[in-house]
């Protein structure tokens, strides 16, 4: 007998629902472009729970024929294509049919719709693909759509949905591209009754990513051209007053839609070389118009990721188109303030609480002063050398001698054998870091107030987050108040922390989250402890050594880089071809 089967159709229903709807901002997503498709001026967003119990969008477009209210809810209905040749001369937002079918399968929707030449709207109940009741309804012309109890019958991807503030900040880094870009529309934006944002009609592109986002009008190049005979950008760049820790504010639009693209989004970053090292992330908004048949938008379920012809020759052309505008009216210039990436290393446990005196006392019973070298005792040296823990790379650094420090980043010891190449900026932040939790667990963080409070802006994403922590960060020394709708100002920060702005940016840097404790934030407070290119003379930098040496976990900072690398004779030798 054979055992291939054809699936029911209610279970092809939900795994094709979960191609299209991962989280309540894919709803959002799909229904957003069926109110812009619709040619709507005024899109209204109504959320309950992160859009787990409610998710209502208003608009005042075209509005659905009431011959259509019921087809559109059937998989792969559209009016957008009838052939294959339609998909690659697509120019509106939605095209295959599948969202309002996708939605419905998995959740209450309720939608009502009128067109301008009826009298009556028409409205239609669906929960779990199937129709409950249609009727009409007195209604504005335009569409209300809304969906309730999302996977109410998908129990399993219900569960993997997250806290409410993840999920509307999932949400609004689905929204705000479609805000950004649709400046002549209106966008409201409302969470369990509260209003996030309102965003009315504005007058341009740039002036309306300067309202959104919170930027600096000041710090923002705007530039239109002609790239090639059939494609045409539209560019707005951040200069280099702005710096992000993450890839946040970074927007590609193809044909009027956000999108995302590996090698684009790659070579305009790599433009940005010219005045920011690879450390510091740039803000961009980039629109792109290329004939709709040398883009092919559907090779994702989502359409988040398109493919475009000549791709890398055209990113290439505008990487370099980039450089000239950011040459000629950025002013490029060294930036030192820099958190470093790194590889994830094996974090080693402590054996024992070593100190420097603990150690400076121990080592009279292995280290002869008079030859200047360790006794010879080959099981001890093995353990001294060989055996990469905390007790032995103590051992080491308080037995070596300072030579030097090497382009204003690196500390040089000459150990019995070998260099150790301390990273002045990883070892400060270790020590900091262990301070700062210290201080923290004993509920007694020591903190500067300000006199004249620092107002920082922050973009809609970072209001959500500092809204979920502000009490967490209040206990670590961040001492903040909501300023106006769009700033926070901040009051007193911990003493050890020594670029509270910058450090304030990290721990709201928009990065989806699980949890908010204390540990976690004060290793983001601590990422600018001591940045590299920070100059020290030879007095601090044994200071730097003795404090990291005291440290209970000093092999790594606290984001898990390397505090010391070791260079062994043997490799010099090797490299110098001694035999």
């Amino acid at each position: 007998m054979g055992k291939v089967h054809i699936l029911p159709q209610e279970v092809i229903s939900k795994i094709a629902a979960g191609e299209i709807i991962e989280r309540p901002a894919s709803v959002i997503k799909e229904l957003i472009e069926n109110s812009l498709d619709a040619e709507s001026t005024n899109i209204e967003i109504n959320l309950k729970a992160g859009g787990k119990s409610l998710i209502q969008v208003k608009d005042n477009g075209c509005g659905i024929d009431e011959d259509d209210i019921e087809k559109i809810f059937f998989r792969h209905a559209t009016s957008k294509i009838t052939n294959i040749e339609d998909i690659y001369r697509m120019q509106s937002l939605g095209f295959r049919g599948e969202a309002l079918y996708s939605i419905a399968s998995i959740s209450d929707v309720t939608l009502r719709s009128k067109v301008i030449s009826a009298g009556l709207g028409k409205e239609i109940h669906i929960r779990g693909g199937e129709k409950l009741s249609i009727q009409p309804v007195n209604m504005s012309v335009g569409t209300e759509i809304e969906v309730r109890e999302l996977f109410f019958n998908t129990p399993a991807r219900k569960k993997f949905l997250k806290a409410d503030s993840t999920e509307l900040n999932q949400i609004l880094n689905t929204f705000i591209p479609y805000a950004l870009f649709y400046y002549t529309c209106r966008f409201i934006l409302n969470h369990n009754s509260k209003k996030l944002l309102d965003l009315t009609e504005h007058p341009s592109w740039i002036t309306r990513i300067s309202d959104v986002l919170n930027l600096n009008r000041e710090y923002l190049i705007e530039e239109s051209l002609e790239l090639s005979e059939n494609i045409n950008i539209h560019l707005i760049l951040g200069d280099i007053n702005i710096k992000r820790p993450r890839k946040d504010l970074q927007f590609i639009f193809i044909n009027k839609r956000p999108v995302q693209n590996r090698s684009l989004n790659f070579h305009l970053n790599q433009a940005y070389r010219i005045i920011f090292p690879p450390e510091i992330n740039p803000f961009f908004a980039v629109s792109i118009t290329i004939p709709p048949q040398e883009v092919d938008v559907n090779i994702h379920p989502t359409k988040r990721e398109v493919k475009i012809k000549d791709e890398l020759q055209l990113s290439s052309l505008l990487r370099k188109t980039c450089e000239e505008i950011l040459k000629k009216k950025s002013s490029p210039k060294q930036i030192v303030e820099i958190s470093y990436p790194f590889e994830e290393i094996e974090r080693l446990t402590s054996e024992e609480n070593l100190t420097f005196d603990t150690i400076k006392e121990d080592r009279k019973n292995q280290y002869s002063l008079e030859t200047n070298s360790y006794k010879d005792n080959e099981a001890q040296k093995q353990l001294l050398w060989e055996t990469p823990n905390i007790k032995n790379l103590k051992i080491k650094l308080s037995c070596a001698r300072f030579l030097g420090i090497f382009i204003r980043k690196y500390i040089v010891l000459e150990s019995e054998s070998s260099l150790l190449i301390v990273d002045q900026h990883a070892a400060d932040e270790r020590i900091t870091y262990e301070r700062y939790i210290k201080q923290i667990e004993m509920g007694k963080v020591e903190i500067q107030f300000l006199l004249t409070p620092i107002i920082i802006p922050l973009t809609p994403q970072e209001l959500v987050i500092w809204e979920a922590i502000n009490n967490t960060l209040e206990e670590i020394g961040f001492i903040t108040s909501l300023w106006d709708k769009e700033n926070i100002a901040l009051h007193g920060y911990p003493q050890l922390i020594k670029e509270p702005k910058l450090s304030l940016q990290h721990l709201l840097d928009g990065e989806e989250r699980t949890n908010f404790d204390k540990d976690t934030l004060a290793k983001q407070a601590c990422h600018n402890s001591l940045t590299a290119g920070y100059e020290i003379n030879k007095e601090q930098a044994e200071h730097i050594i003795k404090e990291l040496i005291n440290c209970n976990q000093p092999i790594t900072c606290p984001h898990g880089r390397p505090t010391v690398l070791e260079i062994p004779e043997s490799l010099l030798d090797k490299q110098f071809l001694r035999k």
